[in-house]
């Protein structure tokens, strides 16, 4: 037993040793490589890897800021889609980023005596989008919020013979999605969605008829929508090709 043991341990060394053969070899041959010839080897071999590409550089934002929203559609405008607006100058909402989102609304009863009443309601909204390397290029990014906007407008709660189409003339992409809702009265609500380069326009435009008054024409409802709409994004362009006043130095006081 004694021998069959020692014999046994002899054959297991002798097994093991075209491994630590190898491994030496290659300690060996990396030995070498640490000479002239390697060393040259090496930077040759280093020399013919392919360097780093740079990452890809994201477009500048065509537009770097908005125009003043309640600025944004002239006063006769305001005055054919909201007659007897409450505020010609329309109501601005707060933002903490009125460089990168703004709004303004109008709202007003047209009252005709005994013809009863119609119920005008105009906003319009801005939404402006920057290059960043995490989320894509200001161009994309308003894309993606354009699609939102129209899906969001397309999902409205309680929206009936809901109608969504191409509107096109608006920028670089343009959808109108009209429909009625059933409360008190018939409220019939446009919106216009559009994108001018990295900023998307939302126009939302309403009306309904009280105390007798015919129904709002629908078709003229849009109509007026898709004018102010128009109206709106050429105002985008018009705001990034004025100075910045808000930037320039004041004098002392």
């Amino acid at each position: 037993m004694h021998r069959s043991a020692s014999r046994l341990t002899r054959v297991l060394a002798c097994a093991a040793v075209p491994v630590i053969l190898t491994v030496a070899g290659c300690s060996s041959d990396s030995g070498k490589g640490s000479g002239s010839d390697g060393g040259k080897k090496s930077e040759s071999s280093s020399s013919g890897q392919p360097s780093a590409k740079p990452s890809a550089t994201l477009e500048k934002a065509a537009y770097a800021t908005l125009p003043d929203p309640c600025k944004a559609v002239q006063t006769a405008t305001i005055d054919t889609l909201v007659p007897e607006a409450k505020d010609k100058n329309g109501t601005a909402s707060k933002s903490n980023d009125l460089a990168s989102r703004a709004s303004c609304s109008w709202n007003g009863l047209d009252e005709d005596g005994l013809k009863g009443s119609q119920y005008r309601w105009l906003a319009i909204y801005f939404s402006r989008h920057d290059s960043q390397a995490s989320l894509g290029s200001a161009n994309k990014r308003a894309e993606e919020q354009y699609t939102k906007q129209v899906e969001a407008a397309k999902a409205t709660e309680g929206a009936q013979n809901l109608k969504a189409e191409e509107a096109g003339g608006i920028g670089d992409q343009g959808t109108s999605v009209v429909y009625s809702v059933k409360k008190d009265v018939d409220s019939f609500n446009t919106t216009i969605v559009a994108r001018t380069q990295n900023v998307v326009v939302t126009l939302d435009y309403n009306g309904a008829a009280y105390e007798g008054a015919g129904a709002p024409d629908q078709a003229k409802l849009l109509q007026d929508a898709i004018a102010a709409a128009k109206e709106a994004v050429a105002s985008v362009d018009a705001a990034n090709k004025q100075p910045d006043q808000a930037q320039s130095p004041q004098p002392a006081q």
